[in-house]
Order: structure tokens, then C-alpha cells, then sequence
């Protein structure tokens, strides 16, 4: 079982069980990098340095500071942040219930995972959960995360819940200042049908398991080929421009379309991510075991 970051209380007016918060997403599995002497081919260490003298300052003797006027700071201890603690420090307190289809995605910011952290808390959690799916609502709550209140989305999945943190309206910019610029314009029929037929045959299903990064994939290419101390080149693509007959290419984009020309291939599948070591990895994070003799370099 991986370990919650966040454990306290899902709280229903007097209702209350015990929860636990997991990440729901990762990025350990993507190719990270680190930051050598090209010299001497060992890492480099940062080091906090006193903006003034330049000398580096201990561990003890640094502080945090809230800028008032330049060059003026008020300082703030880790005492006086622990003594802001609010009721939900430990609590995961409902506020309300709202359709889902109210909430604009632009508030979406993390996804977590929220369970029962014991025996005892099931059937409360059970009820909550089952309340909401059959109300097709979910709730809004707050919980303090990394020292900072945040509103919670809370959703039920499955056996449990997803709890996804909500941007406060501050940290969202207004789309009017990007698209009130943008002019109406009168749109000829026939170019609005051709579009909607080219959406029709290349319409599906959500499946991320098709999804593939392409990007980690040339990484790990890269990577591998540098490690058997071969060349890589990654083919280039030719950058779109503005189309200046739009109804030619709707046309000619239909009859792509119609022989399949433009279909990407699938993801692996699991029988190939399985495959010998010395292929091409499904997973970039495989890149990170290469032969210890080379480990440097492939980093």
C-alpha cells in the first residue's frame, strides 16, 4: 500500500471517519537529469549564498522573509506559520454539494486519492460515497495542505473517492482579455459540415493507455544510443503555417481521413514492455538502468 501524504477526518456536519490522502499521479517514471562538472564528470551542488557578501549561509541561520518595500523584509519563523493551524489542518470538512457540471475545469489543479485509513471508518466513508453517487453531486470541501488551506472537489471512483484541489479564483486569469480580441466571423456552411464529418470519422473513445510520449520516447533513444556510443538523429518535422485555403484542405484533410493515412499507431502493449532488454524500453524510466560502468553518462 503507498504511504498517504496527508492523513485527518472526512467531516459531514456530525458525521466524521477517518481518511487518508494518496497522490494520484507521478512523475518518478520520467528521465531526469543531473547537473555535472564537464571537467571532472562529478555532480554540482547548489549552495545558498548571501546575496550581499556573497558567503554561504548555514542551514541555522536561514529564514524566510515576506518583502514589505525594497530591500525591507518582515521574517517569518517555521513557529509562526505552525501556530496559523485552522480546524483544517486535520479535517477534510464538506462545505456544500454542487452538479459536477458546474465546476469549471480551469479550477482542476491536483488529483489525490482519498480512502478510509481504518476498519472503523468504513462504513461511514461508505455512506458518504454512496450518498453523493446516488445525489450525482460532489462535494466541496477544505483541507490544509502543505501549510495552505485548499478546496477540495470530492467525487466518488469506484470504492473510494477522488479528491481534487481547486484553484481559488486569484490564481485564474480571465479569458476575456485573451478572447474578447477575437472577431465574429460569418463561416460559409459547407466549411462547417465538412468539419463536423471530419470529426465524425475520426471520433472514438478516451483511452489512455493509447496515449505514448513521444518526446520520453527519442529521450530514451537518445540516451541508449549515446550509451553504445552510437549516433541519434530524430527525423525533423515540418512545421504547420496558416492555411490560406481553408476549403481545400478540409477536402483534401476528408480524403486523408477516408484511407486512414493519418492514424498513429497504438501504444505498446503489455507483452512488449516486457520485452528483452536489449529493445528499446516501453517505460522511459528504464533508461535510468543502464551498465554501471556508463551510469554517469546516462544521466
Amino acid at each position: 500500500m503507498p504511504r498517504p501524504m496527508w492523513k485527518g477526518y472526512l467531516k459531514l456536519s456530525l458525521v466524521s471517519c477517518a481518511v487518508a490522502l494518496y497522490n494520484a499521479t507521478s512523475s518518478s517514471e520520467r528521465v531526469s537529469f543531473n547537473t555535472l562538472n564537464r571537467k571532472t564528470g562529478n555532480r554540482l551542488k547548489q549552495n545558498l549564498v548571501d546575496s550581499v557578501s556573497g558567503e554561504p549561509v548555514d542551514t541555522a541561520d536561514r529564514v524566510k522573509g515576506y518583502q514589505v518595500a525594497k530591500g525591507q523584509y518582515v521574517l517569518v519563523e517555521d513557529s509562526d506559520l505552525e501556530a496559523l493551524k485552522i480546524e483544517t489542518s486535520k479535517t477534510i470538512d464538506i462545505d456544500s454539494f454542487v452538479p459536477q457540471a458546474e465546476v469549471d475545469q480551469i479550477y482542476l489543479d491536483s488529483p489525490y486519492y482519498l480512502a478510509p485509513d481504518d476498519k472503523v471508518a468504513e462504513e461511514a466513508f461508505a455512506v458518504i460515497r454512496e450518498a453523493m453517487t446516488r445525489k450525482k453531486v460532489v462535494g466541496v470541501a477544505r483541507v490544509v495542505l502543505s501549510r495552505r488551506e485548499r478546496i477540495l472537489m470530492l467525487q466518488p471512483r469506484g470504492k473510494g473517492m477522488l479528491a481534487t484541489t481547486l484553484r481559488y479564483p486569484y490564481e485564474v486569469r480571465q479569458d476575456a482579455e485573451y478572447f474578447d480580441g477575437i472577431p465574429e466571423l460569418k463561416l460559409a456552411p459547407q466549411m462547417i459540415d465538412i468539419a463536423q464529418e471530419l470529426i465524425a470519422r475520426s471520433a472514438g473513445h478516451f483511452e489512455p493507455d493509447t496515449f505514448t510520449d513521444r518526446y520520453e520516447e527519442a529521450l530514451v533513444g537518445m540516451l541508449r544510443a549515446k550509451q553504445a556510443g552510437q549516433t541519434f538523429a530524430v527525423p525533423e518535422q515540418v512545421e504547420p503555417g496558416n492555411v490560406v485555403d481553408i476549403m481545400d484542405a478540409l477536402k483534401r484533410s476528408l480524403e486523408v481521413v477516408s484511407t486512414g493515412a493519418n492514424r498513429r499507431p497504438r501504444a505498446p502493449s503489455k507483452k512488449a514492455a516486457e520485452a528483452p532488454a536489449e529493445a528499446v524500453p516501453a517505460k522511459a524510466s528504464e533508461a535510468r538502468k543502464p551498465a554501471p560502468a556508463k551510469r554517469r553518462a546516462s544521466r
